[in-house]
């Protein structure tokens, strides 16, 4: 029998389209987008869907290529030239011939000249390959529609968040897939969607409100019920039609009992709508209660300006207000400024430099101008800013940060780097001499995956409602293109249920 050859393929991009952060090809990797065996070498191992896809591929012994290995930090629109590109090169292998794709893909992808990037590849690929059996992993804050489902044969998505998972959600997916191409099973997919907002600071699996809903999910599929169950919260930093909250059910030949199971989940989560919402307080108060905390490390989370979700990484409305308060023993970071780098790396270690720290860009849809804070202290430590993850989020993965140097102000050691990174592991301030573990206060720019890393040392965690892009505070944005009517928007809304 012939080995089978698979085509895999990462297109990642979580698009906030408040964001006035740029999205070209270059934001894809050092170099653009990696591809073949270079990406293959690079990814084998790792904790990704990509190379969780590679695993299912290897385990079979199927032949496989890697035409793209695409994935970007996300920010503003994915622009025009680069989303072909990467299509292009998916599309190009495909035509080629093959026996199913795995596409690593993350489902909140707006291009310049699409609303839904995933979809669109989708559909291009089985205007192709009309019969091709397609897996694909989703991000948990995805932004489902019709044209994913349409042009699929098996979605899944992570259960967690902080995204410990990413391997296991492709191998969730490939191995349905290998299952439907040995005959075993014949997938179908059931969806929907509930019209609500929901604040990421509430999506943790592990949390309620959305603890039951995503265990109930995950019972059905361990337990055999359905073939895949999976609950995405949906990204409410995008300005598009199809934002929601909504559900993909994968099914063996008939879909009645994973309709029920879809539209149970839905239910539930409409029913938690008000609490999915997040209510934050002033940024000076959450900063006292911190300093009246006991112990550490006590971790500061500036959720506002979170790299992760489209931040600018570079607003400094947080660090301003804990050296206003006064607090000592503090690691921060990663602060974006590639200019105050360069000038660190010019004066060298053990020198004193004043800077004009962050508030390079402005955020016109908050209608926020940029801020720089000015500071004075010693360069502490300069590094090439690449380390190995070894936490549970992505790990083996090479992270890049670009150059990085250290700013010690005497009371703060500042992570400033030429490269944006959300730090959801400790290697972002102990490979340039930094022990969390030992600071008093650790004040890092993340909504969530910090945990993955940074929960299990910390004594306290303090969210901090700090300015930007990716605020928690859903009335700081002005969607133009939402569907309507959209819960909290029109807070009266009673149905909860979408016509599919």
């Amino acid at each position: 029998m012939a080995r089978r050859k698979i085509v895999i393929a990462m297109m990642m991009h979580e698009t906030n389209t408040f964001s006035p952060v740029p999205t070209p090809i270059e934001s894809f990797g050092r170099m653009g987008a990696m591809s073949g065996p270079a990406a293959i070498a690079e990814l084998t191992g790792t904790n990704t869907q990509t190379g969780g896809f590679i695993r299912v591929a290897q385990d079979i012994g199927a032949e496989f290529t890697l035409p793209m290995a695409a994935s970007a930090n996300p920010s503003g629109l994915v622009q025009k030239a680069a989303y072909e590109q990467m299509c292009e090169a998916i599309v190009g292998e495909i035509r080629k011939g093959c026996d199913a794709a795995f596409l690593a893909l993350h489902g909140a992808m707006v291009a310049e000249h699409f609303d839904d990037g995933e979809g669109e590849l989708l559909r291009r690929i089985r205007a192709i390959a009309p019969d091709l059996p397609v897996a694909v992993g989703l991000d948990f804050h995805a932004q489902m529609t019709a044209a994913m489902i349409e042009n699929a044969t098996v979605v899944t998505g992570y259960r967690t968040y902080p995204h410990i998972d990413m391997g296991h959600t492709a191998e969730r997916a490939g191995r349905t897939l290998v299952r439907a191409l040995n005959g075993e099973i014949e997938p179908k997919m059931v969806w929907g969607f509930r019209p609500m907002l929901t604040s990421t600071l509430s999506h943790t699996p592990s949390r309620q409100p959305m603890k039951d809903i995503m265990d109930r999910a995950n019972k059905a599929e361990d337990s055999g019920q359905v073939l895949n169950a999976s609950v995405f919260g949906g990204f409410p930093q995008a300005d598009i039609p199809h934002l929601s909250c909504s559900a993909v059910i994968v099914c063996d030949k008939r879909t009645a009992e994973g309709e029920i199971l879809l539209n149970s989940l839905l239910d539930q989560a409409w029913e938690r709508r008000e609490a999915f919402l997040y209510t934050g307080e002033a940024l000076s108060a959450q900063v006292a209660r911190a300093k009246k905390l006991d112990g550490g490390p006590i971790i500061l989370a500036d959720h506002g300006d979170n790299t992760a979700s489209g931040g600018t990484q570079d607003v400094m409305s947080v660090v301003e207000e804990a050296m206003k308060q006064g607090l000592e023993d503090v690691a921060a970071g990663p602060i974006w400024d590639p200019a105050n780098v360069a000038k660190m790396i010019e004066a060298g270690i053990g020198a004193t430099v004043t800077l004009e720290l962050g508030g390079k860009i402005d955020m016109p849809q908050l209608n926020l101008k940029g801020k720089p804070l000015r500071v004075t202290g010693t360069v502490k430590c300069i590094t090439d800013g690449e380390f190995t993850v070894t936490g549970p989020m992505a790990t083996g993965t090479k992270i890049r940060m670009g150059r990085t140097a250290v700013l010690d102000t005497g009371k703060m050691q500042i992570v400033v780097s030429e490269k944006r990174s959300e730090p959801f592991d400790l290697g972002v301030f102990t490979h340039c001499g930094i022990d969390p573990r030992r600071k008093k206060y650790v004040l890092i720019k993340s909504r969530q995956h910090f945990r993955a890393g940074f929960e299990p040392i910390a004594k306290h965690i303090v969210m901090c409602d700090g300015d930007g892009v990716t605020s928690s505070d859903l009335k700081l944005f002005d969607y133009k293109r939402r569907r309507e009517p959209l819960y909290p928007f029109e807070p009266d809304l009673q149905l909860g249920r979408n016509e599919a």
